[in-house]
């Protein structure tokens, strides 16, 4: 993996305002930067966490006003992230990411709806899903965007499907009144551009699942995104709905970044509503894949789903990170006819969208991925080192 600014940065460069995290080596530890020209600007002392940023009343403002060091350029601390091509004497980006719970909302467009379903009725053998997607589309076809969740129209929907012994757990929350918001990892475990991204050892069956992630303050606020991957294991959760935990949260399978952007004049939420993510997956042994996902055909409102995870019944007093979901399962077949898509080691994920840049991993087991160590502890202890607590 090689990154440049030109295929990290948005189309529009550093014209938004665009904050990340940089691990400098010199100090031990992270710092919150700004993108200023083809500069990286450590504006750690007015902001020693991107939570803290997220809080202030105009976090653009804040991150455009904010004094600071600028002490590496852009494209040497991007030539530098790769684990492979890393020199740890010099600085490398990290992921956008660090008090904030990450968590997800899944089953959010009808397209990976059915897929989820397929998942279900398949209890993880890729091999059964062709004919079970047949079915299930043969019944409830193939397009249920117009349908709105939790409508009289949804809620009729429901009881024809129940009659037919169709139901299933995921078109519960994809077309009822309650989204499925669930965690996908803790604070601080994320990883970002230009590292290697974790598939679980005991799963055969998964797919990359590429995603806007809302950054979300205290209150509720939506102050900006970023790209994220919510890498999925499809064999593990259709086994289990109760295996959840163990389909999504695994070392490194958390992937947000590059950066991330802060609403201003440049780009707001009704950008995020009109995005189109692309995704193009190219493997060692040739194979090649590319998808896209349209936030315009989400089947819940961005500002809904902010309301199902945060409010009277449930606080974030470090604001949170939310993946959006996705409408793009890959059903390409890659080794066998009829067996669907995939991952191999090795695996080059590329996830991008106009405003938000792209967001490039190398696929591996989990185990084989740099190990998470830096905690919560740790910055605490980093940032008192510093003086900024």
């Amino acid at each position: 993996m090689q990154l440049t600014t030109h295929n990290t940065l948005p189309q529009d460069g550093t014209v938004g305002a665009l904050a990340g995290r940089v691990w400098r080596p010199e100090l031990g530890g992270p710092s919150v930067v700004a993108l200023r020209g083809d500069q990286a600007v450590d504006i750690s002392a007015s902001f020693p966490t991107l939570r803290d940023l997220c809080e202030a009343p105009d976090p653009a403002a804040a991150l455009k006003a904010a004094p600071g060091e600028a002490f590496a350029s852009i494209a040497d601390l991007l030539a530098n992230t790769p684990p492979d091509s890393r020199n740890p004497a010099q600085p490398w980006l990290l992921a956008p990411a660090d008090l904030q719970p990450v968590k997800a909302a899944g089953v959010t467009f009808a397209v990976s709806m059915l897929e989820r379903v397929i998942e279900e009725k398949a209890r993880g053998n890729p091999a059964a899903a062709e004919a079970i997607r047949t079915e299930i589309v043969a019944l409830v076809g193939d397009d249920l965007s117009r349908l709105k969740p939790g409508s009289a129209q949804a809620m009729a929907l429901k009881a024809v499907l129940i009659a037919q012994g169709a139901w299933s757990q995921y078109l519960e929350v994809g077309i009822g009144p309650d989204a499925e918001i669930f965690t996908k990892a803790s604070a601080m475990s994320a990883v970002g551009t230009g590292f290697d991204a974790g598939l679980h050892a005991d799963s055969q069956w998964n797919n990359p699942e590429p995603e806007v992630v809302l950054a979300i303050n205290s209150k509720g606020r939506i102050v900006g995104a970023a790209l994220g991957n919510d890498v999925n294991l499809r064999d593990i959760e259709g086994r289990s709905a109760l295996l959840l935990g163990k389909a999504k949260d695994n070392n490194a399978s958390a992937v947000i970044g590059p950066l991330l952007r802060f609403f201003d004049a440049s780009f707001s939420l009704d950008d995020v509503r009109q995005t189109t993510v692309m995704l193009q997956v190219q493997g060692e042994d040739g194979f090649s894949l590319e998808g896209s996902s349209s936030l315009s055909k989400i089947s819940r409102d961005p500002q809904e789903l902010v309301a199902q995870l945060m409010g009277p019944n449930h606080q974030y007093p470090d604001g949170a990170l939310l993946y959006l979901g996705c409408m793009f399962a890959p059903v390409k077949d890659r080794d066998t006819v009829g067996g669907g898509f995939t991952h191999k080691v090795g695996d080059i994920v590329t996830i991008s969208a106009p405003k938000l840049g792209s967001l490039v991993n190398r696929m591996q087991r989990s185990g084989d991925c740099a190990p998470w160590t830096f905690g919560l502890a740790d910055l605490m202890r980093h940032l008192a080192r510093r003086g900024w607590l």
